[in-house]
């Protein structure tokens, strides 16, 4: 009999990418497609949803091909966050999706936070009140779009995150669902009762009519008509991508951490069945919901990471292409006293300031694009400790390893400076694309191709290791002028704003 595949859908912020899998983890075959970023005004980030759903069907159909009956299931992960409202009756979208990165709504959340809310949405969501999540982005399209508040209020409307969106548009329209990962991130659901919040709900004015049903990580998610692929496929896996990748990296076990460098860099510590209270601007979130039994998470989100690179290329003009970033940081001893504080769109955890801006600190008349690129790289490293710090001061244990993955720690350079600024072994699994493999994993259990998580996640092979080697004093030295810079930055926030 031949065996039996899965199909990952990997929705993210810049493009949309398919990946065939055997049940074994290998991949086979794989298909990516940019699209457009849309920019409003500054700090505004959008999607054509048209564009995210043509995208990926394109890049399915390019894996799938004449193979269709080999596919067992199919597991959807995606870019978080992110916010579409759309017709029922027509599916199609009342405005561009709102970005996770958007910043728009960033005057809403200081009111809500003047009214001192933000201690019990925490307590309900393990969120903070930021544009980052969902709610204040339907609230923002409710306002704005002619007669939205009106026609949700009549049900003719639905809400999804980028996963529901994909599922209701793959099943023409007959499946309304999401995953509790997902969920999570709204500030919609409670995510120790594993439901929408009545409260939060009435805080944000937003009706239940509009949301998706919320089920586990592991489960029915309907089928793909057959129309997209010649046959009907299985939707059967779904978590957003962070969640996904801690999947994907075998972080099944409490204590175990895992961080991945994309766009920007989110960091998941497994905690278990306690959901953790951070006191330190972390976020409690659903690490994965399998059975009913939901792991919790501690996350700290990086909202820059590889965007610093690419600024570096596109806006800039001082590398030709991101591998060159690597070759121009090593080309230096050491950074001569520049650090980058890239607060594009603010500074996410642990800091939560959407004011910020970013910075370049240190500059001589001797610096150039080696000392840019080696800052741009070196901030993520920073920013990754301040995370980890974080953690520890929450009450989690240090990690033994930090698991990684995503584009950038392809740069061996990267991975090096990452344990020499953290203090701790970092991995690289030979397959670093983690997030598509967690979501073909969710998939395959539910599809019965695995008996357990475990079983699913016994495929995970390192690849590359990096220990800590540097110095501890120059270590802590690096770590002050860092702290600095981002003090100044939050100083000139506070400076501009009056």
């Amino acid at each position: 009999m031949t065996e039996p595949l899965l199909l990952a859908i990997d929705q993210g912020t810049t493009s949309s990418r398919a990946i065939a899998f055997d049940a074994a983890g290998n991949m086979l075959r794989s298909a990516q497609r940019e699209f457009e970023q849309i920019y409003p005004a500054g700090g505004w980030v959008e999607h054509d949803p048209a564009e995210i759903w043509s995208s990926t069907l394109e890049v399915c159909r390019q894996v799938v091909g004449e193979d269709a009956a080999r596919f067992a299931a199919i597991g959807i992960t995606n870019q978080r966050e992110t916010a579409i409202v759309w017709d029922r009756l027509t599916g199609e979208p009342i405005h561009n999706a709102i970005v996770w990165q958007d910043r728009r709504t960033s005057q809403v959340c200081a009111e809500l936070r003047a009214r001192n809310v933000e201690d019990g949405l925490s307590a309900r969501t393990g969120l903070l009140l930021d544009p980052y999540f969902s709610a204040t982005k339907i609230a923002w399209l409710f306002d704005n779009v002619d007669g939205a508040r009106e026609r949700a209020a009549r049900g003719e409307l639905a809400f999804g995150t980028v996963d529901s969106f994909l599922i209701w548009k793959l099943t023409g329209g007959r499946r309304h669902l999401t995953d509790a990962t997902n969920a999570s991130r709204t500030l919609l659901f409670n995510i120790h009762e594993q439901r929408w919040d009545d409260e939060m709900l009435s805080l944000f004015d937003v009706p239940e009519s509009i949301l998706p049903e919320v089920r586990d990580c592991a489960d029915d998610f309907g089928t793909a008509d057959a129309e997209w692929f010649g046959r009907p496929i299985p939707i059967r896996g779904v978590a957003g991508d962070q969640q996904a990748a801690l999947v994907g990296q075998a972080c099944t076990a409490p204590g175990m951490m895992k961080s991945t460098y994309g766009t920007g860099c989110f960091a998941v510590f497994n905690t278990g069945d306690k959901a953790v209270e951070s006191t330190n601007k972390l976020l409690t979130t659903v690490g994965y919901r399998l059975d009913g039994h939901t792991t919790y998470a501690l996350e700290g989100s990086i909202f820059v990471a590889g965007a610093a690179i690419q600024w570096l290329r596109d806006s800039l003009g001082v590398i030709g292409d991101s591998a060159e970033s690597e070759t121009l940081a090593a080309s230096l001893d050491d950074n001569q006293g520049v650090y980058l504080v890239p607060a594009f769109t603010g500074l996410g955890a642990p800091h939560w300031d959407p004011h910020a801006r970013a910075a370049v600190f240190g500059m001589t008349r001797d610096t150039g694009p080696a000392h840019l690129a080696r800052a741009a790289l070196e901030s993520v490293c920073y920013q990754t400790h301040d995370l980890l710090t974080a953690m520890v001061a929450d009450g989690t244990a240090t990690p033994s390893a930090l698991r990684v993955d995503g584009g950038m720690v392809a740069n061996n350079w990267l991975l090096q400076s990452l344990a020499d600024i953290t203090g701790v072994t970092v991995e690289r699994p030979d397959n670093i694309e983690t997030t598509a493999i967690g979501a073909a994993r969710l998939a395959g259990l539910a599809a019965g191709i695995y008996d357990s998580l475990e079983a699913a996640s016994s495929a995970w092979r390192l690849g590359r290791r990096a220990e800590p080697s540097l110095a501890p004093a120059t270590r802590a030295q690096r770590i002050r002028s860092w702290t600095a810079a981002v003090d100044a930055v939050g100083r000139y926030a506070l400076a501009i704003q009056d």
